[in-house]
């Protein structure tokens, strides 16, 4: 490929050892996030106080991004389940893990398609069975449950760290086959999977920034991400916060800045990987997965084991979620919403879409790449997921 120059802006700063933005703040059982709605225009923390506005925010896409959907969710309910256990709201631990499950319940009714909120509830549910039978009281089956949502905060920056620091060596190795072993990367990416998508470091943004700490990094290039923007929003303001070199392309340029300039990875988050490998994510990832084959760029998919759906066959399965239509033909900005889209035109939009496994040249979780089942095209998420366990 023949790389052409880059018309860029001079960036300021250096790497920092975790990402400048912090999407939740969490202390002594209170939550705040941070209003995603808003960036990069203002960055606002917003108070979460119980189930009920946790399912709000991910409704309303304040916070986003299928690990901190999951997290928010957990959290929100902890912090509400504090508020019990603070003025002894139940008589016994069956009626306070029936209040746990019925709100956990509602909480997974906020966005269909992300499938580590849904793993989130079911492990939290399991929790609060066991400790409803360990012949406790409504004390201990309220910490129960506060714990597990905790120790959730905290293994969601480990696996990203993980995830990094896998994703970066599988893209090496692929450079290194491809004759460009001692060079600086290229990563094209799509919607935000940074540190604004979980709760700290990132799955695929995660991967770009352990290339940077590793002097390995040339560029990263940001598709905007239609509708909704993340790509523009959050993505290229993480970027610049953290003093990362970063060029914010419009999704249909891709194909243009791989045919010109040259990429040496697309690398993509995902909200639900199929057993088949099969993966759900932002609007436009088939499209690169598509655009990167025939460019013969490698396309990679990063994800935690949360959102690994085993008990999902294939991406035909996948229940893909609509948006209102107001977000394609609207834009928010100062305040204000702006339509550009001639008033009585039909919308059809989407938020996510599937990149087929056989467009995938692996998938990154924090234990390691997905093998390929044996003799197939298709991933062996199974496999990776029974061997975690085992």
């Amino acid at each position: 490929l023949q790389r052409g120059p880059l018309v860029v802006a001079p960036r300021a700063g250096s790497f920092a050892a975790m990402p400048a933005l912090e999407s939740l703040q969490y202390s002594n059982r209170s939550l705040k996030i941070l209003d995603q709605l808003k960036v990069p225009q203002a960055k606002e923390y917003i108070d979460v106080p119980d189930a009920k506005c946790a399912w709000s925010v991910v409704k309303k896409m304040q916070v986003r991004g299928a690990p901190l959907i999951a997290i928010i969710s957990a959290l929100g309910l902890a912090v509400e389940a504090d508020g019990k256990l603070r003025a002894s709201a139940f008589a016994g631990a069956a009626e306070a893990a029936a209040w746990l499950k019925e709100q956990m319940a509602y909480l997974r009714t906020s966005r269909p398609t992300a499938v580590n909120l849904f793993n989130a509830m079911d492990a939290l549910t399991k929790v609060v069975e066991t400790a409803a039978g360990a012949g406790g009281d409504a004390a201990a089956v309220l910490e129960a449950y506060i714990a597990a949502a905790e120790a959730m905060l905290e293994e969601d920056v480990r696996s990203n760290r993980a995830i990094g620091e896998c994703g970066a060596d599988a893209i090496l190795e692929a450079a290194k086959r491809a004759g460009r072993g001692d060079a600086a990367m290229r990563v094209l990416t799509i919607c935000n999977t940074g540190a604004l998508a979980t709760a700290g470091w990132g799955t695929a943004l995660g991967i770009i920034r352990s290339l940077h700490a590793r002097g390995r990094l040339e560029r990263a290039f940001a598709c905007e991400t239609r509708p909704y923007n993340q790509g523009s929003r959050l993505t290229a303001f993480e970027l610049v916060e953290d003093g990362i070199p970063g060029t914010l392309i419009c999704d249909s340029m891709a194909a243009s800045l791989m045919q010109r300039q040259g990429v040496d990875a697309v690398v993509v988050g995902a909200d639900r990987v199929a057993a088949n490998g099969d993966s759900a994510n932002k609007i436009g990832t088939y499209s690169l997965s598509v655009l990167a084959r025939h460019h013969g760029v490698p396309f990679f998919v990063a994800a935690p084991t949360t959102t690994l759906d085993a008990g999902t066959a294939s991406g035909a399965e996948i229940t893909i979620e609509d948006r209102p239509a107001e977000e394609l033909c609207c834009i928010d900005a100062g305040g204000a919403r702006h339509r550009i889209a001639a008033e009585g035109i039909d919308c059809w939009n989407p938020a996510f879409d599937v990149a087929p496994c056989a467009l995938i040249d692996g998938i990154i979780t924090e234990r390691g790449l997905v093998p390929r089942a044996a003799g197939s095209e298709a991933f062996d998420v199974k496999g990776l997921l029974a061997s975690a366990t085992s």
